[in-house]
Parts: C-alpha cells; structure tokens; sequence
C-alpha cells in the first residue's frame, strides 16, 4: 500500500509540473501573440525591474568576436585561458585541445558548464555558453548565427572591485597561461569562397622550423644589425604611441634564389617568438577579402608575401591603368563586353593600392605588434611606391655566399671553425657568385664516413666550375634584367 501511495505520489507531482509548464508556456504565446508590442515592452520592462529588486547579483557578458564578428575578442580568449585550470577541478563536462606537440592537452570547461572562482574573498561565477540558430537548419556546417560567450555573475555590492581589480588580473593571468601553453602556428589563408564556421579564413600548422640567427648564413655585422633592430621594435610599443605611428614595421628580403630569404623569416619569428602568416595573394577575390584577412589576424605576428613580384601583376599597374583607358576608348561596344566579361571571371582582383592600404594604411593599424616582409628575387620588377619608406621600413639585400656566411656553414655542418683549406675557399667565394644553399649542398655528406676534407673539396671543385662557367657578377645581372625589362615594355 506505502509502495502504491508513493507513486501516486509521484505520479501527481509529474502530472502538476508538467501542467504548470504547458499552462506557462500557453500564457506566454497568448501574451506575445495578442498584446500590443508596446504593452510587452512595458510589461517587460517592469518585470526586469522586480526581478533585478528580488535578484541581488550582476552579470557581465564577453562575446567571441567584437565589431561586426570581424575580430576575435582578446578578452573571451584570456578567460579562456583563465579558467583551463579551474575547469579541471570543478566542472563536470569538459572540452579538451591539443598544444604544442600534439600530446599534451589544455582542458577548458564544456557549454552551460559553470565554474566558481574567488578572489579577495569575493566569490564569482563563470558559466560557458553560446547561442543556437532561431531556425532548424540542415547542413554539415556550423550555424553561422551560433555565438560564443562568457558570463560573469557576482553580487551587486562586489562591482567596484570586480570590474576595476578582478577583471584586469582575469586577462594578465589568462595571457600569462596562453604564453606558457602558446602553440607557435604558420597560417596560410584559405580561398574566400570556402570560408564559414566549419572552414575559417586561416589555417595553421605548428611552427617548428629550427632556423635561428646563430645559424644563418650571413656577414655578422649585417646579422647583428638585423637583431638589433626587431629587438627595437619588440620594445618600441610607448615609442610608437608617442610619435603616432601604428606597431608595425616593414622589410624588404631581396637577392637571387637561394640566398636564405625563406630562413631569414623564420630566424626572425623564432627570435621574436611570433606567429607566422604566409599570405597568398592569388587566393583572394578582391580588396575587401584581403582587409577581412588582415583583420584575423593577431598581434605578435610576421604577415610575409613571398616572391610579391610573381604573386600579382603589381609591376607598373598605375601606368597599365592609363594604358586601359586609351585602349578602353579605341575599342567598339561588342569587343568592350567580350574584355569586361574575361575580366569578371579573374580569380584575384586585388590591386597595388589594396596592398599598399593593408601595408601602411588605414587597415594596418588593426592589431599591433606586427612585421610585414616582402620577398622578391629582382627588387628592381617592384613598382618604387611599394618599397618607398615608411613602407619598406629596412632593405635586406641577402648576396650570394661571402666567407663570413662560408665560417657559419662550416661550423653547421662540419662542425668545425678552421681548416688549411678555408684560405683557398674563401679567394674562390670572392670571385665567384655561389648561393649559400648551393654552398650547403655541397658540405652535406653523400655517403657513410665522408670525412671533412673530402666534402671541403668538393665545395672547391664546384666553386672552380662556376667560376670558369662564366657567372657574372651582382652588377651585371642587374643590368641584363634591366635591359630585358626594357624591351619587353617597347615591345
């Protein structure tokens, strides 16, 4: 009988629960269906007003992107960081991600998970959420209306000490734990088209190149000057501030092939510990996506455009603009359309001014802290407003392998600092255009226990064949590619 009683007891409690809620609900679509929208606002406004009387805790919301979704927020990214430990200790459902080499793991709590935290003897409560789409949608993808946030609720008495102590100590512990657990990442930017929740506009591998100053392959009194001045910037933020300039600063690496322009970024990055962006001009529609794409990114980063003089036709746009008008004029309505047409099915429409915006105008100044590197094999293809000051901030010319780059390959790769034969080398390497890669190459072991002298050598040998081969000079290479240029522009 006390078994039959008991869940008839129950049963009725369900019953009532249910009903309550379906009457609830019931209520609240007449009220929104058949009030005046200005009645609701009022109804609405007054029932915040007793709840906020009777609910004596404040909340503070942190969205995941500020500014039209255009940029993710440093502050939900330091919480997030913040509460990885508490997470682990209090919050049931957790999320977890791979850093660094891929094993070790960061735990962050799951959504509408809720963690406590104190501080100064205030007691405060960090909830994880994010919103779902109004409409069922049907789609392998993300929503792209779905929002990320965090929630901070504390008690009405504690806000002055919330918001001017607590929060500020919150984002220098969350970017102290980033620092500790930072992934270094080598982005690419993806192709504009394929760009939504699922497939962002960067994607990124872990930056692992070993490249560093102390093995670069370069004069040490060029190297040194290089270190100096990154070191400079890293410091530079109140500098830059006072002379009103946004943090940034451009170089511009420039030689032949193989000289170590590649390695010279990454020495850079691992110096300076920043993320690198390796932007492909060609995967973007126009001037507006390459905004979009500078915008993502983050502070403490190098944006590198390698080879600028191949990735767009930027050599002399603005007198091939005059050049279009002229032949624009020339031509009948029909062969107008036909051009306009193949000119709309162009993959990439941006332009010299675009890239010229992003460099040193409005737009870079979104996010500080950045170095901008420009490579190319021929400085001279470059249109001047390109590389002018203030653009290009510091011209990196890396030459062909002089002696001093020559010591620093030695002692790489055969481990040595002297050798008889370093005397003849180095007469070879000042007559003779030898890149430090083709250098390397030939201090590489071909085969088991081929000792220093032998691959020392080989170096020799292959810096007499070059030199009897008829290699030109720097100099003279210019001017021949100064010479084609100018044909090719009478033709």
């Amino acid at each position: 009988m006390e078994d039959f009683l008991s869940n008839l007891s129950s049963a009725m409690a369900t019953f009532t629960f249910f009903y309550s809620t379906a009457t609830f609900v019931f209520i609240y679509a007449m009220f929104r269906d058949h009030f005046p929208q200005h009645l609701q606002d009022d109804i609405q406004k007054y029932g915040r007003k007793l709840v906020n009387f009777a609910y004596p805790y404040s909340q503070i919301t942190f969205d995941e992107f500020t500014g039209e979704y255009m940029r993710r927020s440093e502050a939900f990214a330091a919480i997030e960081n913040y509460l990885s430990d508490k997470s682990v200790v209090s919050a049931k459902r957790l999320k977890a991600d791979a850093v660094k080499d891929g094993q070790s793991l960061v735990l962050s709590m799951d959504y509408h998970e809720e963690v406590a935290d104190e501080f100064n003897g205030i007691k405060v409560w960090w909830s994880s959420n994010r919103t779902t789409p109004r409409s069922l949608q049907f789609s392998v993808f993300p929503a792209v209306d779905e929002k990320r946030y965090y929630k901070l609720t504390f008690h009405n008495r504690h806000k002055q000490i919330i918001t001017e102590s607590y929060l500020a100590w919150v984002m220098n512990e969350g970017k102290a734990i980033k620092q500790n657990n930072r992934l270094r990442k080598l982005y690419t930017n993806n192709p504009s088209k394929d760009w939504n929740g699922f497939n962002p506009k960067w994607s990124y591998v872990a930056f692992e190149h070993p490249a560093s100053f102390d093995t670069l392959a370069m004069d040490a009194n060029k190297k040194q000057e290089i270190i100096n001045d990154i070191n400079k910037f890293k410091m530079g933020r109140d500098y830059y501030q006072s002379i009103g300039k946004a943090w940034k600063r451009g170089y511009l690496l420039y030689g032949p092939p193989g000289t170590g322009k590649s390695t010279m970024i990454a020495a850079m990055a691992n110096h300076l510990e920043y993320d690198v962006y390796d932007l492909e001009l060609t995967a973007i529609k126009d001037n507006t996506e390459l905004r979009r794409l500078l915008i993502d990114t983050s502070g403490k980063s190098i944006l590198v455009i390698e080879d600028i003089d191949c990735s767009l036709d930027l050599m002399g746009e603005r007198e091939s603009k005059k050049r279009k008008i002229k032949e624009d004029s020339d031509m009948d309505p029909i062969s107008k359309k036909v051009k306009k047409e193949m000119e709309e099915t162009t993959d990439s429409k941006v332009t010299l001014s675009g890239v010229l915006n992003c460099v040193d105008g409005l737009w870079s100044s979104c996010g500080g802290e950045r170095i901008i590197i420009f490579t190319t094999n021929y400085i001279e293809n470059l249109d001047p407003a390109l590389i002018r000051r203030g653009r290009m901030d510091l011209l990196i010319e890396m030459p062909f392998c002089c002696f001093e780059a020559f010591k620093v390959l030695a002692k790489n790769y055969l481990k040595i600092n002297s050798h008889r034969l370093f005397k003849q080398i180095g007469g070879l390497l000042g007559k003779t255009n030898m890149t430090p890669a083709d250098v390397a190459e030939n201090l590489i072991p071909k085969f088991e226990g081929e000792n220093v002298e032998l691959r020392l050598n080989r170096l020799i040998e292959a810096l007499k064949a070059t030199k009897n081969g008829g290699a030109c000079r720097p100099n003279q290479k210019r001017k021949r590619r100064n010479s084609n240029l100018t044909n090719k522009k009478k033709k």
